[in-house]
């Protein structure tokens, strides 16, 4: 049997060659591993944009996937190198909010984290039918172990050492919590959907965390940024500027045709955005 797909999602760049020293360390312990870059572009440090982009791909790979994923400003301090079991693929990563889409994903319904704010990290439980194990066993790190590499000398051995075929739960101790990122809105109680702009991409698109299966299909405006878009497009052609639509994420995005809304609007992750049915209580666009 080939061994496991392995992937790699870093704020590395292609500079320093910290991506290239990782996967040196991942094919000296497996030579015959695949290994497939998600992305080394992460901007440096932001864990919610490496989390959405993870949670973005991960779900397009075979369910015996290994993913790895480092954006760790707190490396060498006492957070938890954490080990993710779920029916989906494993996951190793920094305990810090990297697997916020991830544990969304597997949960039945989205964690509830209204003590803290916007983005600002709280632990949640295991979702059902997934485990996890802090990563405390150095017989499988690579030593000695740098107080600022983890991901080459801890990360990187275990998850190669998982491509073998070595048990999950023999990396460490059983777990019960995970941290997330509080990227989820709760609406509003006049019925108008409220949420933010929770990532934005290379093209400039702004991804809210408004899910498109929850979109009232009588919408009538999007408003963000002080700007009010009528309806939602179908297609990036279906509007001369700016426009909201279903992105392929599965979020409500804005977009700007041949542009950027991100620069258009000057908008930042955390943006309000608000979407208005036709009737919401029975009240009509222009009273709002």
């Amino acid at each position: 049997m080939p061994a496991p797909i392995i992937s790699l999602t870093t704020d590395f760049g292609s500079v320093s060659g910290y991506a290239g020293t990782v996967k040196g360390v991942l094919l000296g312990i497996n030579p015959a591993s695949t290994i497939v870059d998600i992305s080394h572009d992460v901007p440096a440090q932001d864990i919610s944009h490496g989390a959405f982009v993870l949670g973005s791909a991960y779900r397009y790979f075979d369910d015996s996937t290994i993913h790895l994923a480092v954006v760790d400003p707190g490396v060498g301090s006492s957070r938890r190198a954490i080990l993710l079991v779920t029916p989906e693929g494993r996951f190793l990563a920094p305990d810090n909010g990297l697997l916020t889409y991830v544990v969304m994903g597997q949960a039945s319904e989205s964690p509830v984290v209204s003590s803290v704010g916007f983005m600002e990290s709280a632990l949640v439980a295991v979702p059902e039918g997934c485990a996890a194990y802090a990563i405390t066993r150095p017989e499988y790190w690579r030593h000695p172990v740098s107080r600022t590499f983890h991901a080459r000398d801890i990360f990187a051995p275990v998850a190669a050492h998982l491509s073998l075929g070595v048990a999950p739960h023999t990396v460490g101790e059983q777990v019960d919590t995970i941290t997330v990122l509080n990227a989820w809105s709760e609406p509003d109680d006049d019925a108008v959907l409220r949420g933010q702009v929770i990532f934005i991409d290379g093209f400039g698109n702004l991804i809210t965390n408004l899910r498109s299966d929850r979109i009232p299909s009588d919408t009538v405006s999007v408003e963000i940024c002080g700007e009010t878009l009528t309806g939602i497009a179908g297609t990036f052609a279906e509007a001369d500027g700016l426009m909201a639509l279903h992105g392929s994420h599965g979020y409500l995005e804005v977009a700007e045709r041949n542009g950027s809304a991100s620069r258009r609007l000057h908008a930042r992750v955390g943006d309000s955005v608000k979407l208005l049915p036709a009737n919401p209580l029975g009240h009509s666009a222009d009273q709002q």
